[in-house]
């Protein structure tokens, strides 16, 4: 009998644990380009790691983001919301001192998603979603954070040499600033994709019992290009210096995904989390990246620009080698994990995302949207008061189709026989054309435009604010 009892407590302890709500990992690289990973076709950059994920996973062969650069989109990856409909529509400065530039309060976030369930929530890396006090991790849902709030940062430690936010004095010196911890600066001596790789391994040492949710945001391979010897060495038959630095820091990237990896099934919990990598946008034509065989890159509405590798790993429930071929769109991050964690919670703004369990499962063999849409709110070249007067350019995809609208020239590609987007069909589907146009200006009505000047309006932000690095 006590024999019985104790096979009845390990099996129903083991149940529990196995049944209870998923751990939770979103692995966010910067800029890497579609074919720099091996589940996509790279024939010179190694990522065995991150190609484990693919095989015992789900892989999104049309896997999309909500923009072509880092910070609106990742803005739509953190709500589940196209960043248009709350005016989010440029890559924002570094101004610790202005609560609009970032993302509005008024945004539910995933880790509020997460919290409203009781887990513990980690926000490791590149944040680029406000550096004012009020927008920063620990005010957006995350109980801790530890990394750096501007779009970039450079990755030998011996450079960060600005203590705080007092030392910066232009855009760029946010790349030198001191890592932080919470809110305090620290000292670091490990290179800086190691060290945030090393601060998601230590997280879950110290969470594996709760549920947690880590976002895990690495800033490689966005530039500047910088890489260890233990990671340039093995890529010597790489001769472009560029290209090796770039293969070189993608590759500390998946030691990073390896080790994480290894510290799941340490505590037996692999099965049970769900991990999720993807890139922010397309790789960029300034850090040596392929985008093969995708036209166009980071910043441009061409698939170079907006598709990504796009991975979903959760063995307890994703069959392995999983190939989903339809279109989705990071939005669908959020609406995923909310139908998994908490489908009954009521919230206050619409996702924009569908659940992708029951499309992956097969049990709703439908894509999962019939349309998916971007804005890319551009810019001219400067005038010589300094401005940088906007364009705005449209895409919209179908099942099979795009269409992209542009300032002197529109184009409707056939994606299904035309990857490349090499030929444009417009003339020969004008009825087509005309009638996803108008599905664009519909869904335009509700957008807003953007709620604070962008990246490219340094010089003027700093015109009109004389004091923001005083």
């Amino acid at each position: 009998m006590k024999k019985l009892f104790f096979f009845l407590v390990i099996l129903f302890g083991c149940e529990t644990k196995n049944d209870s709500l998923p751990n939770v990992i979103l692995v966010l690289v910067d800029d890497l380009g579609y074919n720099d990973v091996g589940f996509n076709g790279s024939n010179d950059i190694r990522t065995p790691n991150i190609d484990m994920l693919s095989h015992n996973g789900v892989t999104f062969t049309n896997g999309y983001v909500s923009y072509p650069v880092c910070s609106p989109s990742r803005a739509g990856i953190i709500t589940g919301r196209y960043q248009d409909k709350f005016g989010y529509g440029l890559n924002i400065l570094y101004t610790p001192k202005d609560p609009k530039m970032g993302l509005p309060l008024s945004e539910y976030t995933l880790a509020d998603l997460f919290k409203s369930k009781n887990y513990i929530t980690s926000a490791i890396g590149k944040w680029h979603l406000g550096a004012h006090e009020s927008l920063r991790p620990l005010n957006r849902g995350f109980d801790e954070f530890f990394g750096f709030l501007t779009g970039g940062h450079r990755y030998f430690p011996e450079e960060w040499t600005l203590e705080d936010e007092t030392k910066v004095k232009s855009q760029g010196d946010a790349y030198r600033t001191k890592l932080l911890r919470n809110d305090q600066r620290v000292e670091e001596n490990e290179y800086l994709t190691d060290a945030l790789s090393r601060e998601a391994i230590d997280f879950i040492d110290r969470n594996n019992d709760n549920p947690f949710f880590i976002y895990l945001a690495y800033n490689a391979p966005h530039g500047p290009l910088q890489a260890t010897k233990k990671y340039l060495d093995r890529y010597d038959y790489i001769k472009d210096k560029r290209r090796k630095t770039y293969a070189a820091m993608v590759s500390s990237v998946d030691d990073g995904v390896g080790g994480i990896i290894d510290k799941l099934k340490q505590h037996n919990i692999l099965d049970n989390t769900i991990i999720y990598f993807l890139s922010d946008n397309g790789g960029s034509k300034f850090n040596s990246s392929n985008n093969y065989p995708l036209k166009g890159f980071k910043g441009e509405l061409y698939e170079g620009g907006l598709k990504v590798p796009f991975v979903m790993h959760w063995p307890a429930k994703i069959k392995p080698n999983t190939v989903f071929e339809k279109p989705v769109i990071s939005l669908d991050i959020f609406a995923t994990i909310k139908s998994v964690i908490n489908p009954s919670l009521e919230l206050k703004n619409p996702l924009h995302g569908k659940n992708l369990m029951p499309y992956i499962s097969g049990k709703n063999n439908d894509a999962p949207h019939d349309y998916l849409f971007w804005r890319n709110n551009g810019h001219q070249p400067p005038q010589e008061d300094g401005t940088r007067p906007r364009y705005i350019t449209w895409a919209l995809r179908t099942l099979d189709h795009k269409l992209l609208i542009r300032r002197n020239d529109s184009m409707f590609f056939d994606l299904e026989n035309d990857i490349s987007e090499s030929i444009n069909i417009k003339d020969s589907l004008s009825e087509s054309f005309n009638f996803l146009n108008s599905k664009i200006k519909e869904w335009n009505e509700s957008n807003l435009d953007p709620i604070f000047l962008g990246l490219k309006d340094n010089k003027l932000y700093n015109k009109l604010n004389p004091d923001r690095f005083k």
